[in-house]
């Protein structure tokens, strides 16, 4: 049996980085579908995703024994599927997989819908495309269908991952944005584009929110905390408004938080709709704009650090501290 280097997780107790091995003999060669293109994978982003879904004790353990980790992937067309077009060996992509996907990012060969890649502009480093996968398509779901020339934003959680994402694309389509961040990254948001930043440690962020007298048309939810902060919207987020949720708890308290908010959402007879991100459709339409944007400038990928792929579970303990300002990136091996 063929076999390439990889990450293998193996279910059992305890954080996800602790059960993560790079088997000597490798891991078997994955075969593609007649829709999948199969890519030399040069650089992965990990996503809190990665390690929230494999860490969820019995359930890990019934569904998801065994797997390579990692979603967001840039590389090399080494192989095609039968039926996908509009590709060719050598070509250059990035983009990614759904998460907990048996054979993932962290991996010298990875297959992929192609449906959920786009070619990477010439010029731009896999690293940075990398950067802007996952969480930009997910962003990019999040406020396209909403947003124009002079909506009014609040994004909530503006320096990680999916936060750098929204405030750069909200400016991009037109959006006054506000954020909210640590003391540590209020003059980093605002290099981003942020026209206000609030510092959540100094003061209740619903106060802090009606407190600046905006009536926001739009809310991005990145963290999911406070809890309560959809069921408090009232106060800042337009009737019509739209509340959308990227970031919530994979534990019983974020389950119960979905449905409250749910539930709510439906007895408000469509005022304030909470609606929970889906960024599963249009995935190469997303992808194409984003390194669009890349390629003129717009947008930039933000890198809080890298490590080889050797360096695996200490890039994961990095991601899991919660301060990470940007994406985690692994060197998987030479372009």
């Amino acid at each position: 049996m063929a076999t390439i280097k990889g990450w293998l997780f193996q279910a059992s107790s305890g954080p996800m980085e602790k059960n993560l091995t790079q088997p000597s003999s490798g891991i078997p060669r994955p075969k593609i579908k007649d829709t999948e293109i199969l890519v030399q994978n040069f650089s992965a982003a990990l996503n809190p995703i990665d390690y929230k879904v494999l860490e969820l004790g019995f359930i890990t353990n019934l569904i998801f024994k065994s797997l390579t980790p990692g979603a967001d992937v840039c590389g090399r067309v080494v192989e095609l599927g039968s039926k996908v077009t509009g590709y060719q060996v050598d070509d250059i992509v990035y983009g990614c997989l759904p998460p907990a996907a048996k054979h993932g990012a962290l991996a010298h060969q990875v297959p992929i819908p192609a449906s959920a890649v786009a070619l990477v502009p010439q010029g731009l480093h896999p690293d940075d495309m990398v950067a802007i996968g996952t969480v930009g398509m997910t962003t990019y779901a999040a406020l396209k269908p909403y947003v124009q020339p002079g909506t009014q934003v609040f994004i909530n959680g503006g320096s990680g991952g999916t936060g750098v994402m929204a405030i750069q694309i909200a400016k991009i389509l037109g959006a006054d944005v506000t954020t909210s961040t640590s003391a540590a990254n209020l003059d980093f948001c605002k290099s981003l584009g942020a026209d206000t930043v609030l510092d959540y440690t100094s003061a209740p962020l619903a106060q802090q929110l009606k407190d600046t007298g905006a009536v926001f048309d739009l809310v991005v939810d990145n963290i999911g905390a406070p809890a309560n902060l959809y069921r408090v919207s009232s106060t800042f987020l337009q009737p019509q408004g739209k509340y959308v949720q990227i970031g919530l708890a994979t534990s019983l308290a974020g389950f119960r938080q979905f449905i409250s908010n749910k539930i709510a959402s439906l007895f408000a007879w469509g005022k304030r709709e909470w609606i929970f991100v889906d960024a599963s459709a249009n995935q190469h339409e997303a992808f194409e704009q984003l390194a669009a944007w890349m390629k003129e400038g717009k947008l930039r990928a933000v890198i809080d650090s890298t490590y080889e792929f050797d360096e695996v579970p200490r890039a994961y303990e990095r991601l899991k501290t919660g301060r990470a300002k940007g994406r985690v990136v692994v060197h998987v091996q030479d372009y």
